[in-house]
């Protein structure tokens, strides 16, 4: 992408900022209801700190959901629903608001939300067809790829995009908050890697097991089109604008790609261009930060039902009780069994019919889970077919 387009971008976004100012910080904290509690973590968090820089959702969750589609077992999952190519748009913001719940929700309502999620994923099971093997959107392991997908992808963006690295204390600190998010999870949080280079480690030993398949590589090219992001509200005319926004966006993910990754995407990027994107984005970013008017009302247009639950942390509002405790802490508290022990009756039951009579599992759990991490009826028209 020529150099003057991507700078007309930037000083478009950071007029926008000026134009909106700070003046209306005050009308946008009597738009939201304050949390219960500061949930898991709290505004001294280091999670609160870099999930609620702006790269988070953009380039961040993007990045996220399309290096996970490597794992054959989690690919397999996601191609079996559907809802990813029909409803992109819809099971994208469903992911930002589960993982924005889990760093800045209050203890309830996160705590029912990740209890409803095991019933979700009891039906995201079956046979992998590149593995043969067979797959559980509940195992540990794979929920495990996905939690350090998200983590890492989100601080990745933010020192690629946003400030740069963490103090070494601030990174400890964040890894060991990662650990904690994982209780919401099957996770055993002992599995979570601590330390950056342990992150590395991890990821370099699960390059085994990755594939790129025809499936994971038409999903990754679908996603990083990001057109889904857009409202299908919005006029005709506005499309040359939502394509060029989308396929900045796009390249942006692609930057913060390893080589390794690009080669089993076949994706090919020029790393001058991977420059370019950061001088020129860093600055946006950096924008939209200081400026809460506008990140709002970024966060509005891109994922509507997320802002209830991120928009208090933007604007400052203080939670009605200082109170954190962890995922534990709050299942004990609320009554929930730990995820990895909890609907063993359900699970059993959906095995039963994949595996035992060779039938779809039933929604249990999806109509319930609106309540909590968003609808499920939005299509994208278009969406390409698997394979």
């Amino acid at each position: 992408m020529p150099t003057q387009t991507l700078l007309s971008k930037g000083v478009i976004v950071i007029g926008l900022s000026k134009i909106y100012g700070r003046s209306g910080l005050a009308a946008l904290r009597e738009e939201f209801v304050p949390a219960a509690d500061n949930g898991f973590f709290g505004p001294d968090s280091v999670t609160w700190k870099v999930w609620s820089y702006p790269t988070s959702i953009t380039v961040g969750f993007v990045r996220a959901v399309t290096i996970e589609q490597l794992d054959p077992n989690l690919n397999a999952a996601v191609e079996d629903t559907g809802d990813v190519r029909s409803r992109t748009r819809t099971r994208y913001e469903r992911t930002v608001r589960y993982f924005a719940l889990v760093a800045f929700g209050d203890t309830a309502t996160t705590t029912k939300a990740a209890d409803v999620l095991v019933k979700v994923h009891s039906k995201s099971i079956g046979t992998d067809p590149v593995t043969r093997g067979r797959y559980d959107a509940n195992n540990p392991a794979l929920q495990l790829w996905i939690h350090m997908t998200a983590w890492h992808s989100i601080l990745y963006c933010y020192e690629t995009y946003g400030p740069g690295r963490l103090s070494e204390d601030e990174e400890l600190q964040y890894w060991a908050e990662c650990a904690r998010a994982a209780e919401c999870q099957t996770i055993d949080p002992a599995d979570v890697p601590r330390t950056r280079a342990d992150v590395a480690a991890y990821f370099e030993s699960w390059r085994p097991h990755l594939a790129a398949s025809e499936h994971a590589q038409s999903m990754t090219e679908f996603i990083l089109g990001t057109e889904f992001i857009f409202p299908e509200t919005l006029p005709a005319w506005t499309e040359p604008v939502q394509k060029a926004i989308g396929k900045l966006v796009g390249k942006a993910v692609v930057a913060t790609y390893p080589e390794y990754i690009r080669k089993l995407f076949d994706i090919r990027q020029p790393h001058l261009e991977d420059l370019l994107l950061r001088v020129v984005l860093r600055p946006v970013f950096a924008a939209m930060h200081h400026d809460p008017a506008l990140y709002t009302t970024v966060a509005k247009f891109f994922i509507p039902t997320t802002v209830p639950i991120v928009g208090p942390v933007l604007v400052g509002l203080p939670a009605q009780s200082p109170r954190t405790m962890t995922p534990r802490e709050a299942q004990r508290r609320y009554g929930f069994d730990t995820p990895a022990q909890a609907h063993p009756e359900l699970r059993r039951r959906q095995a039963a019919r994949v595996f035992g009579q060779g039938i779809a599992p039933s929604d249990e759990g999806l109509i319930e889970s609106e309540q909590y991490i968003g609808g499920r009826a939005l299509k994208v028209p278009g969406a390409p077919k698997a394979g």
